[in-house]
């Protein structure tokens, strides 16, 4: 009796990849598609740097008060005062740095600045860059937030000074309320 075999042909298929690294000290995508091919695009900046920027633009501003002081000079220059803070919330953290900041109440989806404007007013600001999307636990806690009527705004922007001005912009609308 004869032996027949059947060969079978395997395919490997590449699927597309996306990996993001520096290239002449420019942060930017190397981009794989299905057909083997790389792109190389600019990758978007960092949240954190967008923040750090709008940070620096608040704290810049007259009516930025880091202490009681700065509250009681704005008070009598006739102009209302605000302060901020912000967290890391997104950043990586060991198991054991995770238990301790949940353990102390840090909430994931919380927005990333807290700004404190006169008269017990809270406002809160979400950075996204040009790609970002809202996580899903900032899909939950957003809402929650603004049920119990702290309302989030979240910033879509592409650059260090789109972040400042939109976040100045913000800031001077609600001290103007």
């Amino acid at each position: 009796m004869a032996k027949t075999t059947s060969k079978t042909s395997t395919q490997t298929k590449t699927r597309r990849s996306v990996q993001t690294t520096r290239i002449n000290g420019a942060k930017v995508r190397l981009v794989t598609g299905a057909d083997g091919k790389i792109t190389i695009k600019p990758a978007p900046i960092d949240e954190w740097i967008l923040q750090a920027a709008a940070v620096r633009a608040l704290k810049a501003m007259p009516e930025y008060a880091d202490d009681a002081m700065a509250v009681a000079d704005n008070d009598n220059e006739g102009r209302p005062s605000f302060t901020i803070a912000g967290d890391m919330n997104g950043d990586y953290r060991s198991m054991r740095a995770a238990v301790k900041a949940q353990a102390t109440g840090i909430a994931a989806g919380d927005p990333d600045l807290r700004v404190y404007l006169t008269g017990g007013v809270l406002r809160l600001i979400e950075y996204k860059n040009a790609e970002g999307t809202l996580t899903a636990s900032q899909k939950k806690r957003h809402p929650l937030l603004m049920a119990l009527g702290h309302p989030v705004v979240t910033v879509k922007i592409a650059t260090e000074e789109e972040a400042a001005a939109r976040s100045v912009e913000l800031v001077r609308g609600w001290l103007n309320q």
